[in-house]
C-alpha cells in the first residue's frame, strides 16, 4: 500500500495540531505566580497573614513571609510552609500580631526540582495591613470618674436637728405635771394616818380644857372660904 503525498500532508497537519494542543494543555496546567494570593486577617482578636494557592496542577510550593521596615530591613515571619494547591484553593496561615499599615513581602518557590523551580517570585503587590489593628484599646476612664467613688445609700435615714432635739417618744408634751403635795404624801405614806392623828389631838384639847375649867372653879371656892 503506497502513501500518497496528500496523505503525508494530512498526517503532518494532524501531528502539528496535536503538538500545539499538548503544548497549550501543558501551559494551562503549569504552576504560575498569578495563582497565589495573600492578605492580612484578624481571628478572635489575633492577626495573621493568610496565603492561598489555587494551582490546579498540584505543584508543591514553599511560602515564605517577610516583614518589611521603612529602613529596608526584612524580618522573617515564622517558618517557611509547604503547600500543594488545588483549583478550589488551599490556604496556609502565618500567625503574626501585625501592626496597622505594616507591609509584608510573600515569596513563592514552586516545583519538584529545588534547583530549577518553576516559580521563584514574590506575590505582587506586597501585603499592606489595615489602618486599624485587630485588638482595639479599651477606653480610659476620665480623671473625675476614677477619683470619685460611687455614692452608697445609707442603711437608715439620719434624723434632722429638729427631730433629735424634740422630746423622746412616749412622753406627751402637754401632759400636766403631778402636784407637789400629792407626791410627798405618796412617798411618806402620811395620808393613811391623818384621821387617827386628828382624833387624838381633839381628845387632848377637850381633856385639857376640862382640866383648866375645874382648876379655876376650885380656886374660886377656896378664895370665898
Amino acid at each position: 500500500m503506497s502513501i500518497t503525498r496528500r496523505s503525508v500532508q494530512i498526517l503532518g497537519v494532524a501531528a502539528a495540531s496535536s503538538a500545539l494542543a499538548l503544548s497549550a494543555a501543558g501551559s494551562a496546567l503549569a504552576c504560575n505566580i498569578s495563582e497565589f494570593s495573600a492578605e492580612a486577617k484578624c481571628d478572635a482578636g489575633k492577626g495573621s497573614i493568610v496565603v492561598t494557592d489555587k494551582d490546579g496542577s498540584g505543584t508543591p510550593a514553599t511560602i515564605t513571609v517577610f516583614l518589611k521596615s521603612s529602613a529596608g530591613v526584612e524580618t522573617p515571619v515564622g517558618q517557611p510552609q509547604e503547600v500543594t494547591g488545588t483549583r478550589e484553593g488551599v490556604t496556609v496561615t502565618f500567625n503574626e500580631d501585625w501592626k496597622p499599615n505594616a507591609v509584608y513581602r510573600v515569596h513563592v518557590t514552586a516545583g519538584r526540582n529545588k534547583d530549577h523551580p518553576i516559580v521563584d517570585k514574590d506575590i505582587s503587590p506586597d501585603v499592606t495591613t489595615p489602618a486599624e489593628g485587630c485588638s482595639k484599646p479599651k477606653p480610659t476612664p476620665s480623671a473625675s470618674e476614677s477619683s470619685t467613688p460611687p455614692a452608697k445609700e445609707s442603711a437608715s435615714p439620719t434624723p434632722s436637728a429638729s427631730e433629735s432635739s424634740s422630746a423622746p417618744a412616749g412622753t406627751p408634751s402637754n401632759a400636766p405635771s403631778p402636784a407637789a403635795g400629792d407626791s410627798n404624801l405618796a412617798e411618806t405614806g402620811a395620808n393613811s394616818n391623818t384621821g387617827l392623828i386628828a382624833g387624838i389631838a381633839g381628845a387632848l384639847v377637850v381633856v385639857g380644857g376640862g382640866a383648866v375649867f375645874f382648876g379655876m372653879r376650885r380656886r374660886g371656892a377656896n378664895s370665898k372660904s
